[in-house]
């Protein structure tokens, strides 16, 4: 077993500082090793490479981010995907921190092309930069996350929506928690969480907040074991598709290739909607949306105050359906993520996760001896 220490540690932090030139993916891998192992290294050293991954721009480079992505995703717990060959996994989820505090839509565009017969993973967390996060939102609409026990992969039963809450999977990262939040910067880990899903999803829709790190993102999902991807940029630097005007956008094929793009609302057949009229709120208030939208059905008419709201969410939902290979094209997706609405089938899609939630905690209260 490798000995990590503050001695063994301090060359690949002078070779960061100060020749970053030579500083290689394989010596990022070791130093975050260092830096996962409990008091291997002085909480000083620790801060300096932070804040020096973070001056040399590390995470815009796609070899760097898929090397500490690798590291992170051998020192996660496993989850154990039900039919994993059979279906074709996705994901949909931003990197955060484009700082509009808009509704849960990638969530709620995960649940609603569950409906529409995606197998959706979703794997995130509470918020960091905004008012609710999607562990947040999914939380006050009464579903439960269950922690896997070290050692035992978690099973993840094959219902159309599951989502897995990060910080139960990567103890890792806990502890360099108190040293990025002194820090008054995001760092290369604000913006990894989307690389390293333990479900290992074939297909992702990506939302980064940085026009320039979009083909970044592209091909180190590729590099990731990704087949098909979208990785968006709204042109507000939004970490969603835009419902407001353009979005920049690089496909990753199954061949390999990367291709880069521009979407607008309507080639998803929707109009344009200003960003303030999808303003998010606290959790609880975003869960009432996602209530009142949820219900809408097929004949009803829609209040005026959703219907911003609905065209946002059915076009990253409709995205999705591409990617997952069950729409041809952007605006079939749209009409099957509204139908997926309209007919209670995203309804369906969230409760059989909240079942599913529920009967694992029981499990696990019965397996521990608690009634």
């Amino acid at each position: 077993m490798t000995d990590f220490s503050s001695n063994s540690f301090k060359p690949l932090l002078k070779r960061l500082v100060e020749t970053p030139e030579y500083f290689s993916p394989d010596d990022l891998s070791l130093a975050l090793n260092h830096l996962f192992t409990p008091d291997a290294i002085e909480p000083t050293l620790i801060g300096a490479f932070l804040t020096a991954l973070h001056i040399h721009r590390v995470e815009r480079r796609p070899e760097f981010l898929a090397a500490a992505a690798s590291v992170l995703r051998e020192r996660a717990l496993k989850a154990a995907v039900e039919a994993p060959e059979t279906d074709f996994v996705v994901d949909i989820v931003g990197t955060g921190g484009d700082g509009y505090n808009l509704f849960n839509v990638s969530t709620t565009a995960g649940i609603v092309a569950a409906g529409a017969g995606a197998r959706v993973i979703k794997h995130g967390s509470r918020a960091s930069t905004s008012s609710s996060g999607s562990a947040d939102l999914l939380e006050s609409l009464d579903c439960l996350f269950t922690a896997p026990t070290p050692g035992t992969p978690m099973p993840l039963p094959r219902v159309p929506f599951t989502f897995i809450l990060a910080p139960h999977y990567h103890p890792a990262l806990a502890q360099l928690a108190p040293f990025r939040k002194a820090l008054p910067f995001r760092t290369m880990f604000n913006v990894l969480g989307p690389l390293i899903n333990p479900a290992s999803p074939r297909g992702m829709v990506l939302g980064v907040a940085e026009r320039e790190i979009g083909p970044t993102f592209a091909r180190s999902l590729r590099e990731g074991g990704v087949e098909r991807a979208l990785v968006v940029c709204g042109c507000e630097r939004l970490d969603e598709i835009s419902c407001a005007g353009e979005t920049w956008a690089w496909e990753l094929h199954s061949n390999g290739q990367v291709t880069e793009t521009t979407l607008s609302p309507e080639m998803f057949g929707v109009p344009r909607h200003p960003l303030k009229d999808v303003i998010g709120g606290s959790p609880a208030e975003n869960a009432e949306t996602f209530k009142k939208l949820l219900a809408l059905r097929e004949g009803e008419a829609i209040p005026q105050k959703l219907v911003a709201v609905l065209d946002f969410v059915v076009i990253n939902a409709a995205a999705l359906l591409v990617v997952a290979g069950i729409a041809k094209d952007y605006r079939e997706g749209a009409e099957l993520a509204r139908g997926s609405i309209l007919s209670g089938k995203a309804w369906e899609a969230l409760d059989q996760f909240r079942v599913a939630g529920k009967e694992a905690a029981q499990k696990i209260n019965l397996t521990n001896g608690n009634i």
